[in-house]
């Protein structure tokens, strides 16, 4: 009798746990916008300047505050969502130039990295 009373504990916390924390991970390989995007318009309407530190995702909301972490070389930058990647895309993100070269991966044009969301926007 007292076993499935831990249990349900144990589940109840962690589902509270989960519940409230406040971090997301997503892992997959980083792309970087091409320097003939420059001026162009996003999805969302902004007009993409390779030296900002924003970038295109799947799904998550525009305004979105991402941490993108190069998993070959831990450098870390934080970019906010402005765009959309293809539902096809084989990459988790698109960064601007700027972003990448923060990342220190513009030789390579592509890196593993690794997602965590800072700020979600709920709009």
């Amino acid at each position: 009798m007292q076993n499935w009373k831990t249990v349900f504990y144990l589940v109840v916390a962690w589902v509270v746990f989960s519940a409230f924390s406040s971090s997301e991970f997503e892992k997959g390989i980083a792309s970087y916008y091409g320097k003939s995007f420059e001026g162009r318009r996003t999805s969302s309407g902004e007009i993409l300047r390779n030296d900002s530190l924003t970038a295109a995702h799947k799904t998550l909301k525009f305004g979105t505050l991402v941490k993108v972490t190069n998993t070959k070389n831990d450098s870390v930058v934080i970019v906010k969502i402005n765009d959309r990647l293809p539902k096809s895309s084989s990459r988790v993100i698109d960064l601007t130039l700027g972003a990448a070269k923060k990342l220190n991966f513009i030789r390579a044009g592509l890196t593993p990295v690794t997602l965590e969301i800072i700020e979600k926007n709920e709009k």
